[in-house]
This record gives structure tokens, C-alpha cells and sequence, in this order.
């Protein structure tokens, strides 16, 4: 793991960049190195690092006696007030956390054991993530994520969501998505769900339920139940966000009308439909959403401009890129044969420049790792820290990337010294000083941890 705390590359938008100006036709990209703080650092002298662990060692016994209360939450200070959204996709197994290798890391014809001369394993995707496959259940990886989100002015997660039962292996996302709640609550963020509906038909056709209704209705209550009661789930006008990606086999409103039957009127989530899909719905619709297609810039062209109608709400998307995978690792075939190329982060600017519309009442960055479809922001070995960089400038954060770097190095630090109790008990006290904004002494206690432990 040590490999992931050398030179990380940077992509850098010159300080020129307005992201409101649509018209704006070209970006300079300058291409930077941020080393890691915990690489050959001559900082601080070795006694400047001991008397740091010392005073660290003993707030860690004071935390023990209960003399420390932790703070609740990360409140961030963005300049800009528009809520972005990351959709997520908590699908992945290692072999290191879960005995196995996961079918969104491998699909039909891909083996992560398979490790090529420059240290990467073998995956189903064109792209490599930074710290390398891993699992959706690791909580080093909730860590390391919702830091990365929280110094990018991200303000929370759409969990890409496959209902309640166990079927196929949709019952180790909702244990994934449920295994992301608690780090959210800790840290501030908000999260929703993104439902897919087929799956109440697959559920049905698998005898799970008496009917594909049924099956929606028992996921509704589930949802209901489970999270829609949590302080940190997503609200907008004061009511909570469902989304649905379609829907696709559930299409007419009396269907509908029977799923939310199951729903205390008090319970009623505002519920929003992939883009054009709302008369699928009728009036069980309260919005639509945006997502990214082969016609690219026209589909946004058409989206702001046509969509908007009276109070229905509008989310606006924004994406790196398309390149999917799946022909290539055998789950379809021609399906999806179409790219967006990133144009070297342009790509990313210009989606976000047209979620600046007044109509775009929030925004769904798309995606935060899909690595199968090539849409995500999540820090890469291609693209190293860019599009978190990108949204730096976009939300207005004074947050940076050696900031960024820091939350890496931790995630790196973590898997270090994974046995190591005592240097584990320091590294709680670096993220509870990133948690506190105060990332300055986080790096110092890094140096000093990956100096002398």
C-alpha cells in the first residue's frame, strides 16, 4: 500500500476559470505535483514529531476517562449555496475485506489477482481507482471517501439502491448502503436512494413476493422505516428525496398509486423520475432528474430549457465522461457502445456550468464511482485529483488539494498500520482533526505515525 502515499498528479484550472460562463470555449490545464506528507518529509525534526505523538498519546487517554467529547458533524463554509450531490455506487468486494472479488470489479472475464508490472490488478474498467479496488464494506474506505467529498464541497450521496430482499447480490448493497450511515451521520453529510424498480419485478418472477407491486410496496416500507426517519437524510423543501432510475417496468401512475398506498401520508417522500419519465408516474411525480446520454450537450440543451414547469423540481446533472466497460468484460453486447470523452477535465466544467441555470434546483454529479461506465470523479490514477479540484472551485471551498492529499495519506496510513493499535488510536486523532478543519495538525501527527511506528 505504500505506493499509494508517493507524488499523486494533479490537474490544475488556472485561476482564470469562471465555471457560471457557459460561452467560456477553453481552459488552461496546468499540470502540477503535490507530494505526499508522509514521503521523505524534513518538516519537523524528529524531537518537533515526538513531543507531537506525546501530546496526542495523552489526549487519547483523556478521551478514555471520557475528558474529550467528540464534535458532531463537518460544517464546511461553501461560497457557492447550490447543493451537489455525488450518486454512488456501494457495489464493490475485495478479496482482502470480503474473501472475494466482487463482479463489478471482475464482470465475466476480469481477475484483480492478475497484477500487471506497474502494481495494478486486473478490473472491469478502463479506468484505476487511486487506492486500487476495494470493498463498499471497508470503513477505512467510508473514512476516506466522505473526507474526500466533505473538502470538495460535496454535500452528501444517492445510493444507487436494488430493494430488500436477497436477490442476486442486491442484498450486500443494501448492507453496503447501510454500512455508510452511520460515517454520514458522524460527518454531516446527507444521503437518498436511488430505486431501481426492476427489481420488484425480478423479485416477483423469483417468488420473493405474491407481485411486482407487492415487492415495491414491502421495499417502500422498508425505506420508510429504515431511512427516511434518519436526521441526515436528504430533504428539499422540507421533504424528503426518492428518486427512481426510470422507472422502467412499473410505468403507469395507478401502479404507482398502489406502491405509495403503503406510505403514512406524513411519510411521503417527494419523488423524482428519471428525465421525460414522469408521466409514468402521474401525479406521484414531485420532479425529474437529469442523467448523462450519448446526445451529451443537446440532451442538457433540451433538459433546462424545455423541462422546467411550474414547481416541479428539477435536479441538475453533471458527469466526467462515458466509457463503459461492459461489452469488453462480457455483460452486454453492444449495448452502450458510445463515449463522451473527458477532454481533459472540459468535459466535467461544461455539465457543471449548466447546473448555474436558476432551474436546477440541486445538483447529481454522475458519478462518484461507477467504474463499470467510466462516469466517476472518485480520484483515479488517470486523472489524480482533477474533477475534486474542479468541484473545489465550483462550490467555493477553502479547502485544497494537499488537503485532499491528507485524506488520502490517512486511508494509506490505515492499511499501513492495520495491527498496529496504537498507531490506529492516533490515526482516530487525525481524522478527528480533519473533522475539525484543523488539517494542519492532522498532517503532523501522519509524519509523525509513519515516521517512528
Amino acid at each position: 500500500m505504500k505506493r499509494f502515499g508517493n507524488a499523486v498528479k494533479l490537474f490544475i484550472i488556472g485561476l482564470g476559470v469562471v465555471f457560471i460562463a457557459c460561452e467560456q470555449e477553453e481552459m488552461d490545464l496546468v499540470e502540477q505535483q503535490v507530494e505526499s506528507s508522509a514521503v521523505q518529509d524534513t518538516t519537523y525534526t524528529d524531537a518537533e514529531l515526538m513531543l507531537i505523538l506525546e501530546e496526542e498519546l495523552k489526549y487519547i487517554e483523556d478521551e478514555k476517562q471520557g475528558r474529550i467529547v467528540d464534535i458532531s458533524g463537518m460544517d464546511v463554509v461553501k461560497e457557492n449555496p447550490k447543493k451537489v450531490y455525488v450518486h454512488y455506487m456501494p457495489w464493490f468486494q475485495s478479496k482482502e475485506h470480503d474473501g472475494y472479488w466482487g463482479q463489478h470489479w471482475t464482470m465475466t472475464n476480469q481477475n484483480p489477482d492478475i497484477i500487471d508490472g506497474n502494481g495494478r490488478r486486473q478490473i472491469a474498467s478502463y479506468y484505476y481507482p487511486l487506492i486500487g479496488p476495494y470493498s463498499s464494506s471497508d470503513p477505512d474506505l467510508h473514512e476516506y471517501h466522505f473526507l474526500m467529498m466533505k473538502f470538495s464541497g460535496i454535500d452528501g450521496v444517492i445510493f444507487d439502491w436494488y430493494g430488500s430482499r436477497d436477490l442476486y447480490d442486491y442484498g450486500l448493497i443494501k448492507k453496503s448502503t447501510e454500512s455508510f450511515i452511520a460515517k454520514i451521520e458522524e460527518l454531516g453529510l446527507t444521503f437518498s436512494i436511488m430505486y431501481e424498480d426492476r427489481v420488484a419485478v425480478q423479485a416477483a418472477e423469483q417468488q420473493l413476493a405474491p407481485s411486482a407491486i407487492e415487492a415495491a410496496q414491502e421495499d417502500f416500507i422498508y425505506m420508510d422505516q429504515q431511512y427516511f426517519s434518519s436526521p441526515e437524510y436528504l430533504r428539499f423543501g422540507g421533504n424528503n428525496i426518492l428518486f427512481v432510475f426510470g422507472p422502467h417496468h412499473l410505468t403507469t401512475p395507478a401502479e404507482w398509486d398502489q406502491v405509495f398506498s403503503v406510505i403514512p401520508p406524513s411519510d411521503r417522500p417527494d419523488f423524482l423520475t428519471l428525465w421525460a419519465a414522469q408521466g409514468r408516474v402521474g401525479p406521484n411525480a414531485s420532479g425529474e432528474f437529469l442523467w448523462v446520454d450519448k446526445d451529451h450537450l443537446l440532451a442538457h440543451e433540451h433538459y433546462y430549457s424545455v423541462y422546467p414547469q411550474g414547481n416541479m423540481i428539477t435536479v441538475g446533472g453533471s458527469y466526467p465522461g462515458f466509457r463503459s466497460f461492459y461489452a469488453d468484460g462480457g455483460w452486454s453486447d453492444g449495448i452502450n457502445e458510445w463515449t463522451i470523452d473527458t477532454d481533459s477535465g472540459r468535459t466535467f466544467v461544461e455539465t457543471l456550468n449548466y447546473t448555474h441555470h436558476e432551474v436546477a434546483d440541486f445538483i447529481q454529479i454522475i458519478t462518484w464511482n461507477d467504474f463499470g461506465e467510466g462516469t466517476m470523479i472518485e480520484p483515479t490514477e488517470e486523472f489524480g485529483f482533477m474533477y475534486l479540484q474542479l468541484l473545489q472551485e465550483y462550490t467555493g471551498v477553502s479547502f485544497t488539494p494537499n488537503d485532499l492529499q491528507t485524506a488520502l495519506d490517512l486511508y494509506v496510513a490505515r492499511k499501513s498500520f492495520a495491527e498496529n493499535d496504537v498507531a490506529q488510536a492516533l490515526l482516530n486523532r487525525t481524522y478527528r482533526y480533519m473533522k475539525k478543519q484543523n488539517v494542519d495538525r492532522a498532517r503532523s501527527i501522519l509524519r509523525a505515525v509513519n515516521r517512528f511506528y
